[in-house]
């Protein structure tokens, strides 16, 4: 085994949670802090897996802190401002790279490197590289986080509707093109008023821009494109599902009845979702329900959606790194706390070996599970504002997108508008990041 360093020694008792094994306990009984947030169904899942370790460590109590995610940014600021930073917190990837040049969450990968009892080849290497930064280059270097979780965005169905309407699911071999979309959708979508059973909640951009061969980004990530034709092409697409096709709810429709509501009362037939909606569905749709693979664009073949994460970083500030790593570790990698996540249908395990034995053999829905894994080793992205310093530029582009979806702008005069005000934010965050 390669010789430890210091910040090894720290982590052993991290290390020792992976294996099974108990680590000797520090002197006197400790609180560590930890911050997230999460629907119900999560946070029901997080007080679980605090519980099992909490009797692993019994000298450890762990102050589980929730946040709503609209407000987590803000309050964890004020924390870090105030010097009350949690010890371990959720960490969204788009932060990594300013919270260590910031100095403000610890360098795990001494732990992920040099551990024996550590198999880095068990763990999605997407989750881990989201969290990896080398001061240039993120994805590469260091690893500032351990993964929460890995998750792959897919396509969620009404069987029961599918049945209804004469139509099968496409398959990874025979994936549906765009326009095998709407013919569904649109055979899909019947009833009107309050009775009005739709297609689709609104279609992934990221999954039909990306289809189709464009981005937010170019390829190193210092110019924007979303002028490109094939960006602006698939933007529109996106939005004449509703403007043209009526496959969709409306922007109002939306707000009156949110997407996950609508779908678990029959009245749209497919909808986005993660692995983190598996527990809700279990709990509220009463009707048959599956994944499938994202649609292909006509002019490339190719299929395309992002898939997520949220990384547990340790506070550099942490008067206790060593339990903070440990609970860190036993969040992210145990197995027993992993199965947790199973069996709550919160996550995907982060073990790979456990996600293609144990969560794919389980009996509760989706039946198509490996659609799941697909994502996470194969065609599944990371969000292009996760590879630049900071996100400004992507939020504007969002600020006012809803002009197209309800028509007030076509996509080309949207992206026209706002390309050049992107670049100055993406040009701002790169001198930024530099400094």
């Amino acid at each position: 085994m390669k010789k430890r360093s210091a910040a090894v020694a720290l982590l052993a008792a991290a290390a020792l949670v992976l294996s099974g094994c108990s680590a000797a306990q520090p002197a006197g009984d400790k609180t560590i802090t930890f911050m997230g947030w999460g629907s119900p169904e999560e946070i029901d899942t997080f007080k679980a897996m605090i519980a099992q370790y909490e009797d692993k460590y019994p000298n450890v109590t762990v102050d589980y802190i929730t946040v709503a995610d609209a407000d987590f940014a803000t309050k964890l600021q004020t924390m870090i401002a105030s010097k009350k930073t949690p010890d371990v917190f959720y960490l969204q990837p788009e932060k990594v790279m300013p919270y260590v040049n910031a100095g403000l969450i610890a360098d795990l990968s001494d732990y992920v490197d040099n551990n024996d009892l550590f198999d880095p080849d068990n763990v999605w290497k997407k989750a881990l590289d989201m969290y990896r930064y080398d001061g240039t280059t993120p994805g590469e270097g260091a690893i500032y986080g351990l993964p929460k979780d890995i998750g792959p965005f897919t396509l969620a169905y009404n069987k029961d509707l599918f049945d209804a309407a004469g139509i099968t699911a496409p398959t990874d071999d025979n994936p549906w093109t765009w326009d095998d979309f709407e013919a569904a959708a649109k055979k899909l979508t019947t009833g009107s008023g309050d009775a009005k059973v739709y297609g689709s909640t609104p279609y992934s951009v990221e999954s039909a821009v990306w289809s189709n061969g464009g981005d937010w980004l170019n390829a190193d990530h210092t110019k924007v494109t979303v002028t490109d034709p094939k960006f602006v092409d698939a933007l529109q697409w996106v939005a004449d599902l509703n403007l043209v096709d009526h496959v969709v709810p409306s922007p109002e429709e939306q707000g009156a009845l949110p997407d996950y509501q609508r779908f678990v009362d029959g009245k749209v037939a497919m909808m986005g979702i993660g692995p983190w909606n598996q527990g809700g569905l279990w709990n509220d749709a009463k009707f048959t329900w599956d994944i499938m693979p994202w649609p292909v664009s006509p002019s490339t073949g190719e299929e395309a959606i992002w898939y997520g994460s949220i990384g547990l970083a340790v506070s550099n500030t942490s008067k206790d790194k060593e339990d903070a790593s440990n609970l860190a570790a036993f969040l992210a990698f145990n197995e027993d706390a992993q199965r947790t996540n199973i069996e709550k249908g919160q996550a995907i395990p982060n073990l790979i070996d456990m996600a293609k034995n144990e969560y794919l053999t389980t009996d509760k829905p989706p039946a198509n599970k490996q659609e799941f894994i697909r994502i996470a080793e194969d065609y599944g992205r990371r969000a292009t504002q996760t590879y630049t310093f900071n996100s400004d530029w992507f939020g504007l582009f969002n600020s006012n997108v809803a002009s197209v979806w309800t028509g007030e702008m076509t996509a080309a005069e949207y992206t026209a508008s706002v390309q050049d005000e992107m670049q100055q934010m993406l040009d701002d965050g790169i001198a930024q990041q530099g400094k």
